[in-house]
């Protein structure tokens, strides 16, 4: 399926900044039977745009502005053809990453709570068993509650609550899965909508490992694997590994965000 997007970011500051220093994981990912078509950045001021991969094969874009601003737009454009479903392309896991994924981190941390959730649902069955248990757990123990959390929202305190967004379903079955030896990521992305009345928007799921096969991608969202309307861009531990955008900048300014998402197909 060919799906586009249009991520548009607008900060505005109550006053002046300078040294503005913007970091950037928004170009869709190329692996898994997706592949990136196209990407486009721009950004007000003009800038010049530098990039690399992180080690966890994000693409990176970066960029300064040193001139005196009060608003920063950064607009990417992106045309991607996403995949029926997702195939891991690399059936075995590096030992760095088979320790990060079955680590603690830093919004997915192992306090007693969180060890009793994923406690009760280990019963020594495979992988794909401890899976569809974890989805079940979430989505039973979670309200789908927009505002309820915010980005600095841990898993410990999404349990604690009992509500979140998308950020939190996924966190909060990171923890499951790890807890029950099962190495596990956090994918970022955007999924297309269905229906009129259906918003498309940023959103974030997890991938776990499977011995032998690789990484299997499921949403705890809406309880269904990874589909054709999902679109992937980042991968990491945590949140805190592959947020949209982030920075730095000189000044004491109050800072304001605005993001909107388009997803077409």
């Amino acid at each position: 399926m060919r799906l586009r997007v249009e991520h548009e970011t607008v900060f505005t500051y109550d006053s002046p900044i300078t040294e503005g220093y913007t970091e950037l994981r928004l170009r869709p990912l190329d692996n898994g039977g997706q592949r990136c078509l196209s990407f486009a950045l721009e950004t007000e001021p003009r800038a010049e745009v530098r990039g690399y991969t992180d080690r966890f094969g994000n693409d990176v874009r970066h960029f300064d502005v040193l001139a005196p601003h009060q608003r920063l737009r950064v607009l990417a454009r992106s045309e991607v053809s996403t995949a029926e479903a997702f195939a891991d392309e690399e059936s075995d896991l590096r030992p760095l990453d088979r320790h990060d994924y079955l680590s603690p981190s830093r919004f997915v941390p192992f306090d007693e709570s969180l060890r009793s959730f994923a406690e009760a649902l280990r019963d020594g069955g495979d992988a794909d068993g401890v899976a569809r248990r974890v989805v079940q757990a979430v989505r039973e123990r979670l309200k789908y509650e927009p505002g309820s959390t915010d980005a600095g929202t841990d898993a410990a305190e999404v349990l604690k609550h009992s509500k979140g967004v998308c950020q939190d379903f996924a966190h909060l079955a990171l923890a499951a899965f790890r807890l029950n030896g099962i190495p596990a990521r956090y994918v970022s992305g955007y999924v297309q909508a269905q229906g009129p009345q259906g918003t498309s928007a940023s959103h974030a799921w997890v991938d776990y490992y499977v011995e032998g096969r690789g990484f299997v991608s499921i949403d705890p969202t809406h309880d269904t694997p990874q589909t054709p309307l999902h679109l992937r861009v980042g991968v990491g531990r945590d949140y805190a590994d592959v947020p949209p955008t982030r920075g730095v900048y000189k000044g004491e300014a109050a800072e304001d965000l605005e993001v909107t998402v388009r997803v077409s197909g």
